[in-house]
């Protein structure tokens, strides 16, 4: 009976956890504050699975001047650290500490995530079951428009800069 009635509690446990869209997702900010992403509703997304050792690091330059470029007229660029990869710093503060110092990154930052795996954060897991897109890497970009809908999702060796996704940027900041 305990072990029937263990079960049901997980089922619906598992079904209440599970986000239905992007706006149901929370995240720790890398400094320890709430980033919800509901706050982030009718603007445009683009979310970037990060690492500070990885060969395509120098991303975070064209992140931050496409952030500065389009953050007045909405885009919200968000970098999760990831070590998925075995790319990323132990410590969110390391991590932290890099990103600003060395690239001037403002824009926000979650605390460390795992992008891929079993222990994958909750986020990418709905990412694949919903749209069937995972990062093969790091620096995978991940864009949703201003209604909250995937739109497409980059490779690594997609630079900040390319113009499918500026024309993607435009259409939508535009729309």
């Amino acid at each position: 009976m305990i072990k029937h009635l263990l079960l049901v509690l997980t089922f619906f446990l598992s079904f209440m956890t599970t986000a239905s869209d992007l706006y149901d997702f929370k995240f720790e900010s890398i400094s320890g504050q709430k980033l919800v992403l509901k706050s982030f509703k009718d603007q445009p997304i683009l979310i970037v699975n990060t690492a500070s050792m990885c060969g395509f690091t120098k991303q975070f330059d064209g992140l931050q001047k496409l952030y500065n470029s389009y953050k007045e007229k909405g885009l919200v660029i968000i970098g999760m650290p990831s070590n998925s990869f075995k790319q990323e710093y132990a410590e969110e503060d390391q991590v932290k500490d890099f990103c600003e110092t060395r690239f001037n990154i403002n824009f926000p930052m979650t605390k460390i995530v795992n992008v891929i795996g079993e222990d994958k954060h909750p986020f990418y897991r709905w990412l694949s079951d919903s749209y069937g897109v995972k990062p093969k890497w790091n620096f995978y970009k991940f864009f949703f428009n201003k209604k909250g809908e995937f739109v497409a999702s980059f490779s690594s060796l997609t630079k900040p800069s390319s113009k499918k996704l500026l024309q993607l940027i435009e259409k939508d900041i535009n729309s």
